[in-house]
């Protein structure tokens, strides 16, 4: 969701600036800042934004630079001739500039004409803005595009490293007899062969990770078909993340085998990256 867009247009006696940035979020947080002559408009351009933007903390930034000789600031000429006539009471021996440069210091000396908006400039400002929210969306696609590598890669990753767990699982099921046999044997005593292979195949069947890697290969797939999807899928993509956890670290806790165990960090690693970078999945 990290992004950011600008545009800005040239006019008469104006120059328009508009600026988009765009960081994580679980829901919309927008913050518009924008001339105060155009802020009966907010409202709609809320709207809009969260239309086109839909998720993220978002701040929404329009300048309106003077570039001409129009300005909003007028001199009050009434009441600074009016202070100019007291202060020559006050001092009669003071010229007229000296009174002129302590007269614009005093209060309302100088007025603010508060300003109409002008319709033309408003559709004006509104194409800016509709160009800032084109360039901060191919912002985002683009690095959709590189997170969708990304993450093909990660989960790519995961599945060899499952495989190769798979491939030691005969060894380390061996290794779990060897050591339960040897056990026995030390104890040097008489053992019902047959309660003996029943007992052994209850512990290996805690021990079983078939289930976890058949769900877990369905996490995966179920990954890549949401990524592939053509909706918001952000949400979605990081609550099968955590099913993904699950199936791997119940996988670990099963794992008993030092190599096994070694491929069962290196997938949580792998998670993690993953983990990291879905947050910024609209």
């Amino acid at each position: 969701m990290t992004g950011f867009g600008k545009a800005s247009l040239q006019l008469a006696t104006k120059k328009i600036t508009v600026e988009v940035k765009s960081l994580n979020s679980k829901g919309l947080d927008l913050n518009v800042r924008i001339p105060s002559v155009y802020r009966e408009m907010e409202l709609g351009l809320r709207n809009e934004v969260a239309a086109r933007l839909e998720r993220g903390k978002i701040d929404l930034s329009v300048y309106i630079e003077l570039t001409g000789e129009q300005t909003s600031t007028k001199i009050n000429v009434p009441i600074v001739h009016a202070y100019m006539q007291q202060m020559k009471v006050v001092l009669p021996q003071a010229d007229e500039t000296e009174l002129m440069k302590m007269a614009v210091r005093m209060p309302d000396a100088l007025k603010t004409e508060r300003e109409e908006i002008d319709e033309n400039d408003w559709i004006e400002i509104q194409k800016v803005i509709q160009e800032a929210l084109a360039n901060i969306v191919q912002f985002r696609a683009d690095e959709g595009a590189s997170l969708h590598k990304e993450f093909s890669l990660r989960i790519g990753n995961i599945r060899g490293f499952m495989q190769e767990a798979l491939q030691l699982d005969p060894e380390r099921v061996q290794a779990i007899k060897d050591r339960l046999q040897t056990a026995i044997a030390e104890l040097h005593v008489q053992v019902d062969e047959n309660r003996f292979e029943q007992e052994l195949i209850y512990y290996l069947e805690k021990l079983d990770i078939t289930e976890e890697k058949v769900r877990l290969t369905n996490h995966l797939d179920y990954f890549i078909e949401t990524l592939n999807g053509s909706e918001a899928n952000g949400r979605k993509l990081g609550f099968i993340t955590q099913e993904m956890g699950r199936e791997i670290n119940t996988m670990g806790s099963k794992a008993n085998h030092a190599s096994m165990q070694k491929l069962v960090v290196q997938m949580k690693d792998e998670l993690e990256k993953i983990k990291e970078q879905v947050l910024n999945v609209l």
